[in-house]
């Protein structure tokens, strides 16, 4: 059996069980034992194996020398992750390590029957795995008892803090009592860790390995070019081309998990999803069935793929940039964990080079800039793999001698080998055939400069097809239809570019498309039995060239200029011209002309007081009260 020194007896013992030879720098670190009864605060990347390191940090303090615990009562070690499926985890790698020491270990996470963990708090447990929620929810309503806490360990605290749960840690390590161990397990180590980390230990050792500061060693990172609306067409290419056994699919949306998990259910890969709108049940199925081998893939959001830990995965694509370089590392370090190698590629669009750049820069992180596997490279590969297959190796079994016989009598070698090939590929999802970009080419501007004048690029023709078919569309112009956004519908639902697509006529009630006779066939496959698009658009082929009536162009009322009529007397004569003729004629039908009443100035006028104003009369204010009596003094 396998030495381990400086760890707990029933710790090495279930280490040596479980096939460790060799401990990992984080684990090593820890197990020191100058360190016991110390508070710790270690930088550990995901994937070092961080679970198995603090378990044996926290072992001597708990046990005090025994080889097994004493009766299940009050807590004595707290367990804090941010997320339900790392706290499970954390949960079920403490249960194999602590086996042989006889502790009681349960866990309270959100999602969960509350009643259930109550009841298993009350019967006595010697360590609490939780997620900060649920344990300050426990804490709060007395259901779990923190005075004899010896151990509280924060396990990936930079992402609780990042998550929000600042205020419900500080709420559960207040209520822990104060001469506890107190363990924080981190990627970095920010400032909000370092406050943290001040307020709560006592004397921290600092532990930062060399393995730690060389991180993600392990993990080949590529950088693969797409042409735009090609990114998901990319993605079935690179799961095809390396086939692993687990790979994880990020995006940054839900809508954008949905998305891809029905298209690629749609292309025959086994696919599951894992995102915030799922049930704590649904989690655990999804992580089920891809550690038992019923799906192979798993498209997930940042935010739900958090902390979980699958063994075989050996592929992770960024469908989606991350936001930031820390993102960038944590959804890469769900692969090459424990020394396994991994790959990590990042779908760039080429309007996104610059940025994908900057992310790989600020991470520290050296990839490989190249287009995607093409329709060929997929299928030189699965020759690849079918050629080394064990199954070609293998002699025949005494039972399969008839059946061969017969197979060799009645068919050629070439016929057997090209059915056996043909039964390869109908195992497998077909590869797509993408647009190839230049990996080198910088991004180009939108306008070119030359001797200061302003150069615009010339609008790329419309391809003439050679043999073409045509199908309707269920939508018209009666639907608002447009084809800036039926094209991209098209592309993304039957894997067809741009360049596909031919003439388009809009109709009030359908949609005729040209299509190009060598992809019609691919596209109606992909669309499946249901022949439909998003928004439940029909499609339907045509057989020939659609017979389209002309549309009438729009009959439109010639404008008729009217002479402009300046206006006429009462009695319909010709227009008068000046304000005189008005009142000449006004005169002659008896109306009295208007006379301007002259101004009275100077002379006479004057001295009686006419063209004079009025001069100006104070007006008498009236008090409250003023010409009354006044009462008389009794």
């Amino acid at each position: 059996m396998t030495e381990f020194t400086g760890i707990a007896r029933p710790l090495a013992r279930a280490l040596a069980a479980r096939g460790y030879e060799t401990l990992t720098p984080v684990q090593q670190s820890v197990s020191n034992t100058e360190l016991d009864g110390a508070d710790l605060l270690v930088s550990a990347q995901t994937g070092s194996g961080k679970t198995v390191a603090f378990g044996i940090a926290i072992a001597p303090t708990l046990l005090d020398g025994e080889e097994r615990f004493g009766p299940a009562d009050k807590p004595l070690a707290l367990v804090i992750a941010p997320t339900r499926e790392l706290a499970l985890q954390v949960c079920r790698e403490l249960e194999w390590l602590y086996a042989d020491a006889g502790a009681v270990i349960t866990s309270c996470v959100g999602g969960m029957d509350i009643r259930t963990e109550r009841r298993a708090l009350e019967r006595g447990v010697h360590i609490v795995v939780g997620t900060p929620g649920r344990l300050r929810d426990h804490i709060s309503r007395r259901a779990m008892d923190c005075r004899q806490l010896q151990a509280v360990v924060l396990d990936e605290a930079d992402e609780m803090l990042d998550l929000g749960f600042k205020e419900d840690l500080e709420f559960i390590l207040e209520a822990a009592p104060e001469e506890r161990r107190t363990l924080m397990f981190s990627a970095t180590v920010p400032n909000a860790i370092a406050g943290l980390a001040k307020s709560y230990q006592r004397d921290a050792v600092r532990i930062t390995t060399e393995a730690e500061r060389d991180q993600h060693a392990d993990i080949e990172y590529r950088a693969l070019v797409v042409a735009p609306r090609e990114r998901e067409n990319a993605i079935v290419n690179v799961l095809r081309y390396y086939d692993p056994e687990n790979a994880l699919v990020f995006c940054n949306t839900r809508a954008s998990v949905n998305h891809m998990v029905a298209r690629f259910t749609n292309r025959g890969f086994s696919v599951v999803a894992l995102s915030g709108e799922l049930s704590q049940n649904e989690r655990s199925h999804a992580l089920q069935a891809l550690r038992d081998g019923r799906a192979k893939v798993c498209i997930a959001t940042d935010v739900a793929a958090r902390g979980i830990d699958l063994p075989k995965l050996e592929l992770v694509i960024h469908a989606d940039l991350p936001s930031n370089p820390e993102t960038l590392l944590h959804r890469s370090g769900r692969t090459g964990r424990a020394g396994r190698k991994g790959i990590s590629a990042l779908m760039v669009d080429v309007k996104g080079r610059n940025r994908a750049e900057r992310l790989l820069r600020f991470a520290k992180l050296d990839a490989t800039w190249a287009n995607p596997p093409s329709a060929d490279d997929v299928y030189g590969r699965d020759e690849e793999r079918m050629l080394a297959s064990p199954a070609l190796s293998e002699p025949p079994k005494a039972d399969e001698q008839a059946t061969i016989a017969k197979l060799l009598e009645q068919f050629s070698p070439e016929q057997i080998a090209a059915a056996y090939l043909r039964q390869v590929r109908a195992d497998h999802s077909a590869p797509e055939d993408i647009e190839i970009v230049s990996v080198h080419q910088p991004n180009k501007p939108k306008y070119e400069r030359s001797e200061g004048k302003q150069k615009t690029f010339e609008k790329k023709p419309r391809r003439d097809f050679e043999n073409s078919v045509w199908v309707s569309l269920s939508v018209g112009r009666k639907q608002n239809a447009e084809p800036r956004w039926l094209i991209p519908l098209i592309c993304n639902a039957g894997g067809l570019t741009k360049s596909d697509i031919g003439s388009i006529r809009m109709q009030p009630a359908e949609t005729f498309v040209e299509l190009d006779a060598d992809r019609a066939d691919d596209f109606m496959n992909a669309l499946g039995a249901n022949a439909t698009l998003e928004k439940n658009i029909r499609v339907t082929p045509v057989d020939g060239v659609p017979d389209i009536a002309p549309q009438k162009p729009f009959a439109k009322k010639p404008y008729e200029k009217k002479p402009f009529k300046k206006g006429r007397s009462a009695d319909g004569d010709a227009p008068f011209k000046k304000q005189g003729d008005f009142k000449k004629r006004g005169a002659e039908a008896g109306a009295k002309p208007f006379k301007k009443k002259p101004k009275a100035s100077g002379g006479a006028a004057d001295a009686a007081g006419e063209g004079k104003p009025k001069p100006f009369k104070k007006p008498k204010w009236k008090t409250k009260g003023a010409g009354k009596p006044k009462p008389k003094a009794k």
